[in-house]
């Protein structure tokens, strides 16, 4: 396999690399940011290079790329930089933990990362740039969107449809067959028991949408790592 350039500079880059470099047979090479986002030259040893000319160094015959970041701007900001890694011809990798529990017929896109302890059932469907973090359960017959974020602990149990650019908080957990749509926050602990429309907000115990329009509430979702 080629080695791989990580975009990002921060803790989930950190743990990208940790992940590639202990548990499959990629060498990260390098950390690649956009030009005023670097703040040091190297970062655990490697060099930072400047994401404008990054295939110059790295050029992506060679190398593939894993945008290492988080759900800041509900996902947009890593689905930006997926389609620019894409446009400047890198291939973008996937890593999948040797302690996730797969089946053979695990099926998912680009630029994901399956941690440790998840659970991904048969025939369930996994787009591309997802995140699932450990602990995980993604159920049988379970399609994951595009560009979605699971946290830690979350549960998506049979025949649920998880929508582009939604955000999963962690423990909480999707009844099956519900379908949710785009552009949405369940919240930590969350419980879902009925479909939920594009751009709904769900937090807290009550499990209420919060009335916050999906343009707004992406400006809003300015954390993540």
């Amino acid at each position: 396999m080629r080695p791989v350039v990580l975009f990002g500079n921060g803790q989930m880059a950190s743990m990208a690399r940790f992940y590639l470099t202990h548990d499959s047979p990629r060498e990260v090479v390098a950390f690649t940011v956009d030009r005023d986002r670097i703040t040091e030259a190297t970062v655990e040893g490697l060099p930072v290079v400047p994401f404008e000319d990054v295939e110059q160094r790295y050029p992506p015959g060679s190398f593939d790329m894993v945008v290492s970041i988080s759900y800041r701007r509900l996902n947009y900001l890593r689905a930006e930089k997926v389609e620019a890694a894409r446009a400047k011809g890198y291939r973008l990798a996937s890593y999948v933990s040797s302690r996730a529990h797969t089946w053979p017929d695990l099926r998912h896109g680009d630029n994901c990362l399956i941690l440790e302890g998840s659970f991904v059932q048969p025939f369930a469907e996994i787009g591309d740039d997802v995140f699932v973090g450990l602990g995980a359960i993604v159920g049988h017959n379970a399609v994951i969107g595009d560009h979605v974020f699971i946290a830690p602990g979350a549960v998506m149990l049979g025949n649920v449809r998880i929508g582009p650019y939604t955000l999963v908080g962690a423990n909480a957990t999707v009844r099956d067959g519900v379908t949710i749509g785009k552009e949405c926050v369940i919240g930590a602990g969350v419980t879902i028991r009925r479909d939920v429309a594009d751009g709904a907000v769900y937090i807290g115990e009550d499990a209420e949408p919060l009335p916050k329009p999906s343009s707004e509430l992406r400006n809003i979702l300015t954390w993540g790592r």
